[in-house]
């Protein structure tokens, strides 16, 4: 009879915890540079303590998706949401190996890491297009939001119906425009923030919660 009853408390602890709904997946998506693992980096380490990888002004430091687990946040609002994190290579429509001899690398290492960064960004599609439920798009507010793939991507965000929340990052410095973002999409959210010196990213998380939640 024991056994029968621990063999009933299995399969009720398996059948919750096969049907329980998983942790929303946001991506943090954007063209190189823009500041994704910076802002990821913020994110993990306000609520966890923990980071997600290294930044670095070379393009393309990002080449594989990163992903940091069951991160929950709490707003003024008082209202929380739990996620798991999606850092992604920077989305571009091409990647030359010239861009890393530009920064000193030998051209053998320039051409694996432009290989790697192409891979990365077809991961980086594959996983939008199968398992994310919510967009951060990261621009930098010092450049022109009118890029194609900025267009693109957006577009191809929009199609797949997910919520996204557009952040003008990089506001800390002197010919930052986010009223040039909100002017390029004016169909969505947009926050600007200084991913680096944490300049108003208590409001994006309010944003989230109120957003993604």
């Amino acid at each position: 009879m024991k056994f029968l009853v621990r063999t009933k408390q299995k399969i009720s602890q398996f059948l919750k915890t096969f049907f329980r709904k998983r942790t929303c997946r946001i991506g943090i998506y954007g063209p190189p540079n823009a500041g994704k693992t910076t802002l990821a980096n913020r994110i993990v380490r306000d609520w966890t303590g923990d980071a997600v990888g290294p930044v670095s002004e070379v393009p393309h430091e990002t080449r594989r998706v990163r992903r940091k687990q069951d991160i929950t946040i709490t707003g003024q609002n008082g209202h929380s949401i739990t996620f798991d994190i999606v850092d992604t290579p920077g989305v571009t429509t091409k990647i030359d190996y010239n861009e890393f001899i530009e920064y000193g690398f030998e051209k053998e290492e320039a051409v694996r890491r432009a290989r790697e960064a192409t891979e990365g960004v077809a991961e980086a599609m594959h996983w939008l297009r199968e398992d994310i439920d919510g967009v951060i798009y990261m621009l930098d507010s010092t450049q022109d939001p009118f890029q194609q793939v900025n267009i693109m991507m957006v577009g191809i965000i929009e199609s797949r119906k997910l919520p996204i929340l557009i952040v003008a990052n990089k506001n800390d410095l002197p010919d930052a425009s986010p009223a040039r973002i909100k002017s390029a999409f004016p169909q969505h959210p947009v926050v600007a923030i200084s991913g680096l010196e944490g300049n108003n990213v208590d409001e994006l998380y309010e944003q989230m919660t109120s957003y993604f939640g």
